[in-house]
């Protein structure tokens, strides 16, 4: 994956639930993973358009590490970072906010981001803009469809965007 205008590349923080497997009807290729007949689902074809993009991909999934395993062969992506997880507490859900969302702005750490989810609100776009300082774009996903080429149109469109603009992208 290539940079951007700065040395350090965008985030892109991938759920797999919703995103890489849909939840709609199908039709799905039949599954002949004993393990999990829902990896079927996985669109190879999504692979090649998600490495293109100039981002740094970051597995953002509570399947943590498999999804190195058993996604990222399928769409043909090498291994990529996990963002972990904390134990569940009392403040995860207030005021509407996804559990994930404060733990994405402390792993990205002022670095700009995209976040690709299918439980994204408008409560954590805004918790998102009062919090974190770099340029950052909440894609939610329809969850029965997956992810698509118009989806990945909307990441190339806002990664231009801002290096048309000239912002830092880091």
């Amino acid at each position: 994956m290539t940079g951007s205008a700065s040395t350090t590349p965008v985030l892109l923080y991938l759920d797999v639930d919703g995103p890489l497997i849909p939840f709609g009807a199908g039709p799905y290729p039949a599954g002949d993973d004993e393990g999990n007949p829902l990896l079927a689902r996985v669109d190879p074809t999504l692979g090649p358009g998600l490495a293109a993009l100039p981002c740094e991909l970051v597995w953002a999934t509570t399947w943590m590490a498999e999804a190195n395993e058993c996604v990222a062969p399928r769409l043909g992506l090498p291994e990529l970072p996990v963002v972990v997880w904390p134990e569940p507490s009392d403040e995860d859900g207030r005021g509407g906010i996804h559990w994930k969302t404060p733990t994405l702005i402390d792993h990205a750490a002022g670095r700009s981001f995209i976040w690709v989810d299918d439980e994204i609100t408008g409560a954590d776009r805004t918790y998102v803009a009062a919090r974190h300082p770099g340029r950052a774009l909440l894609h939610r996903v329809d969850p029965g469809q997956g992810l698509t080429e118009a989806d990945l149109g909307v990441l190339r469109a806002w990664l231009r965007t801002g290096l048309r603009t000239g912002l830092r992208a880091g």
